[in-house]
């Protein structure tokens, strides 16, 4: 089975090279807006979110639209929502050819909670599951970034948890996710080495980073000023570049071509390769909106008026006014590993250039 959906999620990987799909492969989805961080780059945490999509409704969108190969479940805190266990399940059970689940977390709820929740998720039928702790500096910068005194102990003490788990399911894989804004821009070389200190056995290749950015249609953090000149963040890039190991890992090869690009966007502030958003990938809000992307800030629709099927929505007259925005260079100037990955998948020239 885990080749088989691998397999499956190359194909149509490869098609969009080729051909506008039927139905996008990836599902970027904000399961609540809760969220106990306090974050200098990001005001969700500034959310009282209400009415938002409930599990039953949640069943009843993977019913109907289980084309998704690769979905991310992020937030706000994903783990805050008590039931995320069977939200993963909803996905489990109703995507047939769900290859990989992504979980991003703040590591701020209690770690044995999160551990127990994971090791439930991992039972399930999905070939891979990877898990990224946020991690925007070494102990003291992180804690400041983000808002909460004892921050880093709690991600670094996650880290040996999922660690463990790791043990019994080979399927799991950990990230730390480093956001490069003007509070950390030039310490990744620092923080790396403080992880290793603590966590022996983490690897450079266990690192992502991502270059602070506005959006108003998922960060709500325009107005915040956080984002450092582009070329400030080379020095950062270019050294994780220079510590990564080659890998045939799917996700290590579109990772290094994600580095790659971004040496190109912050050196010339210019996105680097055109998206594929709606023909390939869609942002799910926790109220049911739907948009191209984290970064663009326009609703395509709800999943709420159209009995949870995105087919009106896929087809609507406001998706082709996005395509056609996309074909013509039109779309938010921005890299992000939301959209870059998939974007990358279907321009083979660039993820091997």
């Amino acid at each position: 089975m885990p080749f088989d959906r691998l397999a499956k999620l190359g194909l149509v990987a490869l098609k969009s090279n080729f051909a506008e799909l039927q139905k996008p492969y990836k599902l970027n989805f904000a399961i609540t807006y809760w969220c106990n961080s306090r974050c200098l780059t990001c005001n969700i945490w500034q959310l009282k979110p209400k009415n938002e999509l409930t599990l039953q409704e949640i069943q009843e969108f993977t019913k109907k639209n289980n084309h998704f190969k690769w979905v991310e479940l992020t937030g706000g805190e994903p783990f805050m929502r008590s039931d995320i266990v069977e939200v993963a399940r909803a996905f489990a059970e109703n995507m047939k050819d769900l290859y990989v689940l992504t979980l991003p977390t703040n590591s701020l709820v209690n770690k044995e909670t999160v551990a127990k929740k994971l090791k439930e998720i991992l039972n399930m039928r999905i070939p891979r599951v990877i898990v990224t702790l946020s991690l925007d500096g070494y102990a003291e910068l992180h804690d400041k970034v983000r808002g909460v005194p004892g921050n880093y102990a709690k991600v670094i003490a996650l880290a040996n948890e999922l660690h463990a788990l790791q043990q019994n399911y080979k399927k799991l894989s950990i990230v730390f996710g480093y956001t490069i804004s003007k509070y950390n821009v030039g310490m990744l070389e620092k923080t790396i080495n403080a992880v290793k200190q603590e966590l022996p056995w983490c690897d450079y290749n266990q690192f992502h980073i991502n270059i602070g950015q506005v959006s108003d249609a998922y960060y709500k953090n325009s107005g915040n000023d956080f984002v450092v000149p582009a070329q400030s963040a080379l020095v950062d890039v270019k050294y994780l570049l220079s510590k990564r190991k080659p890998s045939l890992d799917p996700a290590q090869i579109l990772e290094q071509a994600f580095l790659r690009k971004m040496v190109e966007f912050v050196s010339t502030g210019r996105q680097p390769v055109r998206s594929k958003c709606i023909d390939v990938s869609l942002f799910l809000d926790s109220y049911g909106n739907v948009f191209p992307s984290i970064m663009w800030n326009e609703v395509l629709g709800n999943i709420r008026n159209t009995s949870y099927s995105l087919e009106p929505i896929l087809h609507s007259s406001k998706a082709m006014e996005i395509k056609t925005a996309i074909k013509e260079g039109k779309e938010p100037n921005a890299w992000t590993a939301c959209e870059a990955y998939q974007a990358l998948a279907g321009n083979l020239k660039e993820l091997i250039l």
